[in-house]
C-alpha cells in the first residue's frame, strides 16, 4: 500500500518471536506478520492464538492511524500500561493485521 509518499508493506514471517516480561512468557510464535511502514521500524504483529491474552487487560487507550485505522491497547497488570496494541477493524488495505497483537519490544530467535 502506498499513499502520499507513505508506504506499508506486510509480509508473512517465519522468525521465532517471543515476548516476555519479568521472565513471564507472554507470546511465542513462528507466524508473525512483519509490517514495514515509512518512518518506523519493522513491527511484528502476532496471531492472537500465540499470545497469552489472558494475562493482558484491555486499556482505555485508543489511537488513530490514517493508514491502518483505530488501534486498541492492552496493559499488563502490575506491569507496563499500553504494552500491546491491535487493530480490531483495520483499513481494507491492511486487513491482514486484524486482531494480531503488536508489542513494543520482542525477542528474535
Amino acid at each position: 500500500m502506498t499513499q502520499q509518499g507513505h508506504r506499508i508493506e506486510i509480509t508473512q514471517g517465519t522468525d521465532h518471536i517471543r515476548v516476555t516480561h519479568n521472565g513471564r512468557l507472554l507470546a511465542d510464535t513462528h507466524r508473525p506478520l512483519l509490517l514495514a511502514e515509512t518512518g518506523y521500524p519493522v513491527r511484528y504483529y502476532l496471531p492472537p492464538e500465540d499470545v497469552r491474552t489472558d494475562l493482558l487487560t484491555p486499556s482505555a487507550t485508543h489511537t488513530v492511524c490514517p493508514f491502518k485505522g483505530t488501534a486498541s491497547y492492552w496493559s499488563l497488570p502490575g506491569g507496563p500500561e499500553d504494552f500491546a496494541w491491535a487493530y480490531p477493524e483495520p483499513h481494507p488495505e491492511v486487513a491482514q493485521i486484524k486482531d494480531h497483537l503488536c508489542f513494543y519490544e520482542v525477542e528474535l530467535g
